[in-house]
């Protein structure tokens, strides 16, 4: 039987389908071949300029790359399972496009290295894309921040009222997660942007190749400097993937509050028809369900983390067949982080908040207790005396079923002759939410300087 792999010369019988199949990848890796053609137009460019291949070779090589690139643009290449995977595809393509003069591409390359520099540069452009989806998510927070800044709603501790703060308070707080999601795929960024394309094999080779070369063609800010580390790093992707597991447990967070805020016991808010599905048996129904799948996909994202994390753990230098399994975690991640982005952005941007509720949800509770301690505090009561105080008389409240805004006067004075007529106007939400000025506070002051800051910062990143 004759060998038809690139790789067959060794081998005297070739694979069985079904045992070729298991270790192929074109399946998944084709969505590398955009990057795969742009790393073998560096290199062969490359060939020709060190004099490995001649000029003439090197330019037909490159007019045949630029051809199926064209063609993969325009969806019109068909990749072959016998071809194993998207770099030996490619090589086919060429040979069959340009003759036997493709083979030379090869030299001075593994794939090895080959594979490496596909991941780096998809992974660049996945991450240039989701850092510029963060920006507008986090625009979308700031903005609507700023509309609510003086909307009064319960904050809670335990699911429970705690103390009322301001709506554009609860997003601000949104905006800093993400803010710092965005810039860990900054930092990672940084890692991704190394070329491993000349470590060949793991060793290097003897051919005089330029790495810098290649490199720069390729817009990296420069090569590995270790051939050995240069195939074998996965940290790069396993940075990504703990990167975005965190955004994800953060839109997750996010995405539980929107669906508490949109049920009726909250009301809250009203999600728009576009980000919301009906029900097959109740007419009545309009369901959260993107909210929720974002909330669920976490669960994948988290997956394929600690998928890649169990590749790595005891894998030898330098590349082992093990490493074909960090694509379709990291292909999988990619493609629900850039989408479940765009999703919760048009969520927010287009819900109704309803901030008469959210307000009327401060009035008949007890989270205006601390305020009345603050008050007596300030009096010059000792904090625990009147933290011990206001317990009680919340206590004798809830037994005669009224609150703190119903306590007569001279009820309150029995308790302590400190408090005077002002403890109404302290004891209301909207007083307790705007005297909160200290740093990073709920008052409306301290809302506005964190909206302030957050456009300098949005600004600031727009114009790098």
């Amino acid at each position: 039987m004759t060998n038809k792999k690139l790789w067959g010369g060794r081998f005297e019988s070739s694979l069985e389908k079904w045992v070729e199949e298991f270790g192929a990848s074109i399946r998944f890796d084709q969505k590398l071949a955009k990057y795969d053609i742009l790393g073998s137009l560096a290199h062969v460019t490359m060939l020709g300029q060190t004099g490995i291949i001649e000029l003439a070779e090197a330019e037909a090589i490159k007019a045949g790359l630029e051809e199926l690139l064209v063609e993969y643009e325009a969806g019109q290449l068909v990749f072959d399972v016998t071809n194993e995977d998207i770099h030996m595809n490619i090589e086919a393509l060429l040979t069959q496009k340009i003759g036997s003069v493709a083979g030379k591409l090869h030299t001075a390359r593994s794939r090895n290295d080959q594979v490496a520099t596909d991941m780096h540069l998809y992974l660049k452009d996945v991450l240039v894309d989701v850092i510029d989806k963060l920006g507008n998510l986090r625009q979308i927070l700031v903005d609507l921040a700023e509309q609510h800044c003086q909307t009064i709603m319960p904050g809670y501790t335990h699911l429970q009222h705690a103390q009322p703060i301001s709506f554009g308070h609860h997003l601000m707080a949104y905006y800093n997660m993400f803010s710092r999601d965005s810039e860990r795929f900054v930092f990672n960024l940084k890692h991704t942007d190394l070329s491993p394309l000349g470590a060949a094999a793991l060793a290097g080779t003897t051919f005089p190749i330029d790495r810098q070369l290649t490199s720069d063609l390729m817009g990296f800010a420069q090569p590995y400097s270790n051939s050995l580390d240069a195939v074998s790093d996965r940290d790069f992707i396993l940075e990504f993937l703990s990167n975005a597991s965190l955004l994800m447990m953060h839109m997750s967070r996010l995405c539980e509050e929107i669906i508490n805020w949109c049920s009726n016991e909250y009301q809250f808010v009203t999600l728009s028809d576009t980000f919301s599905t009906g029900s097959s048996i109740m007419p009545q129904k309009k369901n959260p369900d993107m909210a929720e799948l974002i909330r669920g996909k976490s669960g994948r994202v988290f997956g394929n983390l600690v998928g890649l994390l169990t590749v790595m753990k005891s894998l030898p230098l330098a590349y082992n067949k093990d490493l074909q399994e960090d694509k379709e975690g990291m292909f999988d991640t990619a493609e629900t982080v850039t989408v479940a982005i765009d999703i919760l952005a048009g969520m927010l941007e287009t819900m109704t908040v309803h901030k008469e509720v959210m307000a009327q949800s401060t009035e008949k509770d007890f989270s205006n207790a601390t305020e009345l301690a603050d008050y007596l505090a300030s009096k010059g009561m000792p904090f625990r005396q009147a933290h011990e105080i206001v317990g009680k008389l919340v206590l004798d409240c809830s037994k005669k079923g009224c609150y703190l805004q119903d306590v007569a006067l001279a009820d309150y004075r029995s308790l302590s002759e400190l408090i005077e007529e002002d403890v109404y106007q302290a004891l209301q939400s909207r007083t307790a939410v705007a005297r909160r000025n200290s740093l990073g506070g709920t008052g409306f002051d301290s809302v506005k300087w964190q909206v302030e800051q957050a456009k300098i910062s949005l600004s600031s990143a727009k114009s790098l």
